[in-house]
């Protein structure tokens, strides 16, 4: 019998968040990635749009901006999807980081969304 993987559910990093929708943002995934949930995110300056945080970019997305509430597709075309990008309480360890991302990176990129009032546990 094979094994079964099941991937993070949406919001699944979640533990609390702000009544309604404060918390939440719908925004525009760039095309190239297929973002799971739970990642995080910078936002590239010139576009305004959301990629997976990347630490030694210089394009604005080297900043941590928000995370992913739901895996979202955008490998082939920009998408639309919805990020956690204010007042909410998240589990660290359910967060998802590019792969090669250092322990200090992470520290600084939790530091960034701290300032919008998101904080890991």
């Amino acid at each position: 019998m094979g094994t079964l993987t099941e991937p993070r559910h949406a919001g699944g990093y979640l533990v609390s968040e702000a009544n309604g929708s404060r918390s939440r943002e719908s925004v525009i995934f760039a095309a190239g990635h297929a973002v799971p949930a739970g990642a995080v995110l910078g936002r590239v300056t010139a576009t305004g749009k959301y990629v997976p945080v990347s630490p030694a970019a210089e394009d604005g997305s080297e900043k941590a901006a928000g995370i992913s509430h739901a895996a979202v597709d955008a490998t082939d075309a920009d998408a639309p999807g919805v990020i956690t990008a204010r007042d909410a309480e998240v589990n660290a360890a359910e967060l998802e980081w590019p792969t090669g991302t250092t322990t200090q990176q992470i520290a600084d990129a939790l530091a960034e969304l701290a300032e919008a009032g998101i904080i890991a546990r």
